[in-house]
C-alpha cells in the first residue's frame, strides 16, 4: 500500500496538465498550418516563396522560445509563476484573436508578435511549477515530466486535426479562431484548478525572498545588463552597415535572430557561472546545463523540421490519398503527438522500474539515445527523398516511421530535460534557467526555418544531401555524449 501511495501524483500536476494542454493545442494547431498559409496565393494566404515563407516561420517559433527568458525574469522579479502563466495566457489568446481577423499582412504579424510574447510568459513557468510539486526529485519527479508531457501532445494532437482541418479545409482564419478558443479554455482550468490545487505554488517572486546583500547584487546585474544590450544592439548595426548580414529580408532577418540567440545564451551562461554567486557544486551543474543547452538545440533543429522540411514533403512529395480521399498535409505533424500519447506512460513507468532496480540510465545517456534515434530518422528520410527525385511520390510509410523515430528520441530528451534543468538550476535563477531551456529550443526551431529555406522547389535533388546532413550531425553529437556519460554525471553532484 505504501509503495502505491508513494506513486500518486497530486491534483495539481493534472491541473498544469489540462492548462498547458489547452494552450498547446492553439499553439501547435495553428503552427501547424502557418506555413501553408504562408505559401498558399490561392485561398487568401501570404503567397510567399518557400525561403521567404520557412525564414518566417523559424523566427516566430524561435521567437516563442526565445521570449521565455523575459519571461522567466518577470516570474522569478516581479509576477511571481502564477500570474505570469495567467497574464501570458490572455495575451496568447488575444493574439490569435487578432490573426483570427482577415486584415492583410501588418495584422496578421502583430497578431503573430502577441502570441509568441504571451507564450514566453506563461512556456517557462507552468514547467517551473511542475518541478515545485516534486521538491524531492528523483524518477518520480521525471515521471511527472512525462505525464505533464502527454497533455502538451494531447493538446497538440487536437490543435493538429481541428485547426488543421478548419485551416486547410475551410477557412485559414477559422483556424486562427479555433486556436483562440482553445487558450480560452485553458485559461478556465488554470483560473479555478489553481486556485484550489496549488496554494502557495508559484505566488511570489523568488527575487522578493532577498537579503540586503543580494538587492545590491540585483542592482549590479541590472547595469551590466543594460550594458549587454547596448553592445548587441551595435553589433547587430556593424553586422548590418558592412554587409555580413542584410536583415531587411526575411532570411537575413533570421540569421541575426540567430546570432542574437547564441551571443545572448553564451553570455547568459557565463555571467551565470561567473557573476551569479554559485557555490562550486552548483557551477559544475551548470556547466551540464550548457551541455544539455547544446543538445537540445541540435535535438529541436531536426525535431522541428516536422513543421517546414517535413510538412513541405508530406505536402508535394508523399502519397496522401486513400480511397479517393486527400489526407490534409498537416495531419502528418500528427503523428508526433499520437506516438507520444501511446508511448509516454511506457517510458515513464520504464523509467521507474529501472530505477527500481537501480539501472536507471543517466541523463547524458538518454539524451544520446534520443539524438541518436533523431540521426536515424533522417537516414530514412534520406531514403524517401530519393524516392522523390525520381518524380514519384513517396508512400507515406516513411513519414511516419521518421516521426516514430522522433517521438521515441523526444520521450528520451524532452521530459527528462525539463526535469533536469529543474533539478540542476540554483533555486533563484530556476524560472530563468527554464526560460534558456526553451532559449535552447528556439535556437533549433529558427535553425529548422533556416534549414528548410534550402529547399529550392526547382532543384529536388537536393534534398537527399540536405537530409543527410542532419542524419550526420546529430548522430556524431549523440555518439559523443555517450563517450563522455560518466564525467557529465560526476559533475551532477548527486542529483539523478
Amino acid at each position: 500500500m505504501s509503495a502505491q501511495i508513494s506513486q500518486k501524483h497530486p491534483t495539481g500536476l493534472y491541473v498544469l496538465f489540462f492548462a498547458e494542454m489547452w494552450e498547446r493545442f492553439s499553439y501547435y494547431g495553428m503552427r501547424a498550418i502557418l506555413l501553408l498559409f504562408l505559401l498558399d496565393a490561392v485561398r487568401g494566404g501570404m503567397g510567399m516563396n518557400a525561403g521567404e515563407a520557412a525564414a518566417i516561420y523559424g523566427l516566430y517559433t524561435a521567437s516563442v522560445y526565445l521570449l521565455t527568458l523575459p519571461g522567466g525574469w518577470l516570474a522569478d522579479n516581479i509576477l511571481g509563476q502564477k500570474k505570469a502563466i495567467w497574464y501570458g495566457g490572455i495575451v496568447i489568446m488575444l493574439g490569435h484573436i487578432i490573426l483570427a481577423i482577415p486584415g492583410g499582412s501588418t495584422l496578421f504579424f502583430l497578431g503573430l508578435t502577441t502570441v509568441a510574447v504571451g507564450t514566453g510568459l506563461l512556456k517557462p513557468n507552468i514547467s517551473s511549477i511542475v518541478g515545485e510539486l516534486y521538491p524531492e526529485g528523483g524518477a518520480r519527479r521525471d515521471a511527472a515530466f512525462s505525464i505533464f508531457y502527454m497533455g502538451i501532445n494531447l493538446g497538440s494532437f487536437l490543435g493538429i486535426a481541428i485547426v488543421g482541418y478548419l485551416g486547410e479545409r475551410v477557412s485559414w482564419h477559422m483556424g486562427f479562431g479555433a486556436a483562440a478558443i482553445g487558450m480560452l479554455l485553458g485559461l478556465i482550468v488554470f483560473r479555478y484548478g489553481s486556485a484550489r490545487y496549488l496554494k502557495g505554488m508559484g505566488d511570489v517572486p523568488p527575487a522578493k525572498i532577498a537579503t540586503a546583500e543580494s538587492d545590491a547584487q540585483n542592482g549590479a546585474n541590472k547595469r551590466l545588463g543594460y550594458l549587454f544590450i547596448g553592445a548587441l544592439v551595435v553589433l547587430l548595426i556593424v553586422l548590418q552597415t558592412s554587409g555580413v548580414l542584410d536583415m531587411t529580408t526575411a532570411q537575413g532577418l533570421a540569421k541575426g535572430a540567430g546570432v542574437i540567440i547564441v551571443i545572448i545564451s553564451a553570455s547568459y551562461f557565463l555571467f551565470i557561472l561567473f557573476a551569479g554567486g554559485l557555490t562550486r557544486v552548483e557551477q559544475y551543474r551548470v556547466v551540464v546545463l550548457i551541455i544539455l543547452f547544446l543538445a537540445i538545440a541540435l535535438f529541436w533543429a531536426g525535431y522541428e523540421q516536422a513543421g517546414t522540411s517535413l510538412q513541405i514533403f508530406a505536402e508535394r512529395h508523399t502519397q496522401r490519398v486513400i480511397g479517393g480521399w486527400e489526407v490534409p498535409s498537416s495531419w502528418f505533424q500528427n503523428f508526433q503527438p499520437t506516438f507520444v500519447l501511446l508511448f509516454a506512460p511506457v517510458l515513464a513507468s520504464l523509467w521507474i522500474y529501472l530505477s527500481s532496480k537501480n539501472l536507471n540510465p543517466s541523463i547524458p545517456v538518454k539524451f544520446a539515445a534520443g539524438l541518436i534515434l533523431l540521426g536515424l530518422s533522417f537516414f530514412v528520410m534520406v531514403a524517401a527523398s530519393n524516392i522523390a527525385v525520381t518524380g514519384q511520390l513517396a508512400s507515406p510509410l516513411f513519414l511516419t516511421f521518421t516521426y516514430f523515430l522522433h517521438t521515441i528520441g523526444e520521450l528520451c530528451v524532452s521530459p527528462v530535460g525539463l526535469s533536469s534543468y529543474t533539478k540542476l538550476a540554483p533555486k533563484r535563477y530556476v524560472s530563468q534557467l527554464m526560460g534558456i531551456w526553451f532559449v535552447g529550443a528556439s535556437l533549433g526551431n529558427l535553425i529548422a526555418g533556416i534549414f528548410a529555406g534550402g529547399f529550392d522547389e526547382e532543384n529536388i535533388m537536393q534534398m537527399p544531401a540536405l537530409f543527410n546532413q542532419v542524419a550526420i550531425i546529430t548522430t556524431v553529437f549523440g555518439f559523443i555524449l555517450l563517450i563522455f556519460w560518466k564525467p557529465i554525471k560526476g559533475w551532477m553532484g548527486g542529483i539523478s
